[in-house]
């Protein structure tokens, strides 16, 4: 083929931008509180979906809607079928955002806003690769099924009902992810601890409320304490200490009855929870120095001796490396505490191959034995690995050098995507490898030439995979 793949993307830069932000401007996290009879996760994953199929409709390709939870482009024909899997949904914006998270803005090269990078950027990018491919007149030999679902950031409902009511692909690549490649993903499990139920005396201060975090998946940026009680005179002073130690940011309040603690950290995305700054096991450590009441100073003393900046989970006597996939990784991620109420922490786990879901449950429990009972939370995620001498994996990594000019290699990720559902599926792009990952961070932003590449690359590969 002599097509110029790179000077044929660089011809939709307007018009692509053009789409991407008007599937930026759509709040597609998921929102079954708001959910609708045609809106099963909520109005804007569903409108994400719309406006993406839309977009496929108005350039001449035949979609599908399937019950407004997922979706299909298709393109070429053939007895094979290659799919492509991305995703409309986000994680909810959080705190700490220096634009409206859902109007896109332009700086230095880069598009803000929710989604730019996860992964509404890169599955237009893939979109507009297959556009190329359509508007050039080139025949593939096998049928391209562009898939989208809209629940990947929490229980996969949406792809998951696609693959029961309609054709499931050969092979996949999922652009949701990082270039050269990731062919392995590490399982995914999360766990729920619930503190057992303890009787004891008051303390000089009172737990009264302790919350921090929004999702499984994300390391959390900001957490609030609420106590009652006396508060030392130097309670103030050594909060500031706290922060200046750590270049942390936070606060006190005081109503006169309860005085209020605000910190804020950095957060990430939980496959890597040493990329960002938990704000929760932070707050804790700080309050752990001070007398609270029984049950409050259980709940804090144990996120401060076994959850604190522990990534690995050597304290909760959970760690493993595996020599293909790397370490166990362990995320706390949300934390519910109220006086009176419950007192739970939400463990998110990314595990390589050697243990798994169970068993690690197993040695958490035993740790937590006598503070806590241990359950998954949601659906459990194996981990996946397609070899590096599969034809799926070469291909892509003789495209991605092709195309960039660098050494492509195997890689093993925390992430979990769509790649992993299917037995010859792998994630691809668009991230470069040089590039900051900011998914689940606040700014989140994607360099807009990083998306034009990724059309070339796409275009360049979805070329090759159907021949």
């Amino acid at each position: 083929m002599t097509l110029n793949w790179q000077q044929e993307a660089a011809k939709y830069k307007d018009q692509m931008l053009a789409d991407l932000t008007s599937l930026l401007k759509i709040n597609s996290a998921r929102d079954i509180e708001h959910k609708e009879t045609d809106a099963p996760l909520g109005p804007g994953p569903r409108d994400a979906l719309r406006q993406f199929l839309a977009i496929a409709e108005r350039d001449g390709f035949t979609t599908k809607n399937v019950e407004n939870v997922a979706g299909r482009i298709e393109y070429g024909q053939g007895d094979e079928i290659f799919g492509i899997l991305g995703h409309m949904d986000v994680v909810p914006a959080g705190d700490g955002w220096e634009t409206n998270p859902f109007e896109p803005v332009i700086k230095d090269g880069k598009i803000y806003a929710r989604g730019s990078s996860d992964d509404k950027g890169p599955s237009i990018a893939a979109y507009y690769a297959l556009k190329l491919l359509k508007d050039n007149g080139i025949e593939l030999n096998k049928q391209v099924h562009f898939i989208v679902g809209t629940d990947e950031e929490s229980a996969w409902v949406g792809i998951n009902r696609y693959l029961e009511v309609e054709p499931k692909p050969d092979f996949a690549i999922s652009p949701d992810a990082n270039f050269p490649i990731i062919n392995g993903e590490k399982g995914i499990v999360s766990y729920l601890i619930t503190f057992k139920p303890i009787d004891g005396a008051a303390g000089e201060m009172t737990l009264v409320n302790f919350q921090s975090g929004l999702r499984a998946n994300m390391v959390p940026q900001t957490a609030k304490a609420i106590l009652s009680g006396a508060i030392p005179a130097d309670f103030q002073a050594k909060f500031d200490a706290y922060l200046a130690d750590h270049k942390l940011r936070g606060t006190i309040t005081t109503d006169g009855e309860q005085t209020t603690l605000d910190l804020i950290g950095k957060g990430s995305h939980a496959q890597e929870p040493r990329a960002g700054v938990n704000a929760a096991t932070h707050l804790a450590t700080f309050l752990a120095d001070f007398a609270l009441d029984t049950k409050g100073g259980n709940y804090i003393g144990a996120i401060a001796r076994l959850l604190h900046e522990d990534s690995r989970g050597h304290r909760l006597n959970i760690n493993h490396t595996d020599d293909v996939m790397g370490d166990l990784t362990a995320c706390p991620a949300v934390f519910n505490y109220t006086q009176d109420g419950v007192a739970t922490v939400l463990l998110n786990v990314r595990y390589p191959k050697g243990v798994t879901a169970e068993s690690t449950r197993r040695n958490l429990a035993e740790t937590l034995a006598d503070l806590a009972d241990v359950t998954i939370d949601g659906h459990a995620q194996e981990p996946h690995y397609v070899a590096g001498s599969d034809p799926l994996v070469a291909t892509l990594l003789n495209v991605f050098e092709a195309q960039t000019g660098l050494k492509g290699h195997e890689q093993v990720i925390g992430g979990g995507t769509y790649g992993r559902i299917l037995e010859r599926g792998v994630a691809f792009g668009a991230l470069p490898e040089d590039r900051e990952n900011v998914m689940h961070q606040a700014n989140e932003y994607m360099y807009i030439e990083d998306i034009m590449n990724a059309i070339a690359i796409y275009a360049d590969a979805i070329y090759r995979l159907t021949r």
